[in-house]
């Protein structure tokens, strides 16, 4: 599905088309409309979530870009290089891919999960999945006139650590993005670049669900610039990445966090 009317392109990444898996809402929702604000076409992913997707789609199209609906369970490995096959048949060319979408294990039903589910969802969907979109992806990006941005996402702690089983889930398997990213950055080297963004506290839904709760206002406590971070704080440092901007940056890890690992 394509919307908009593709009209003069002006921003940071105007002439660019970006796609951003798992894009109906919190931060994939926000990069995607951050980047048509900068001038890209714009293709989003959703698992199960289509009518978001589509809004969000709705959203882009409104501000005179063009925007695309694939469906992607990033769990299913088999779906994944046929995406990014259709996605090059109907887009021409991708510039950057964000490879955003992950498995919620706080909120919904994957708060109720063992630990042993909650630990094959994220290997499967945060690790396997990612790795196998990048291998896909730089595939093409290697053959194409200018190369392309591939962006990964990673935990701010990754590198700090934090008790608790979910957060050992969580470093185990975001560790092994960031890990995985920076080897494959020198590997495709110099046509692509691979940099991963390392969110910290975002207020997406589980920030939502505590803001009553006494440990809200604790990481409000301990985050030097004194607030949670918002899905578009996020989005503006993918922005910056995939931009001409950052056109010497490769292999890095850029934590969106208000200081609280530094």
């Amino acid at each position: 599905m394509g919307a908009g009317d593709g009209g003069e392109q002006t921003g940071a990444l105007a002439g660019r088309t970006v796609m951003v898996t798992g894009a109906s809402s919190g931060i994939g929702r926000a990069i995607a409309l951050a980047a048509a604000q900068a001038g890209a076409d714009v293709a989003l992913t959703y698992r199960g979530s289509e009518g978001r997707a589509r809004d969000a789609a709705a959203e882009i199209a409104a501000l005179g870009r063009r925007a695309h609906v694939y469906q992607l369970d990033l769990g299913d490995g088999d779906a994944i290089a046929p995406l990014v096959e259709r996605a090059w048949a109907e887009l021409g060319t991708v510039h950057a891919w964000v490879n955003n979408a992950g498995a919620d294990i706080l909120t919904g039903p994957g708060a109720k999960l063992s630990h042993l589910e909650k630990l094959d969802l994220l290997l499967r969907v945060d690790l396997r999945g990612t790795m196998l979109a990048s291998w896909a992806v730089a595939a093409r990006m290697r053959d194409q006139p200018g190369g392309g941005v591939i962006l990964n996402t990673s935990w701010d702690h990754v590198t700090f650590g934090m008790e608790g089983e979910n957060p050992e889930m969580f470093s185990a398997v975001k560790g092994g993005v960031m890990s995985f990213s920076k080897s494959l950055a020198r590997s495709v080297a110099p046509a692509v670049r691979v940099n991963i963004l390392a969110p910290g506290w975002i207020e997406t839904a589980f920030g939502a669900e505590i803001t009553e709760k006494p440990y809200y206002r604790f990481v409000v406590e301990q985050t030097p610039l004194k607030r949670w971070g918002t899905p578009e704080d996020v989005a503006g440092a993918a922005v910056w990445l995939m931009s001409p901007s950052a056109a010497f940056l490769t292999g890095q890890m850029v934590s969106v966090n208000g200081g609280v690992v530094m």
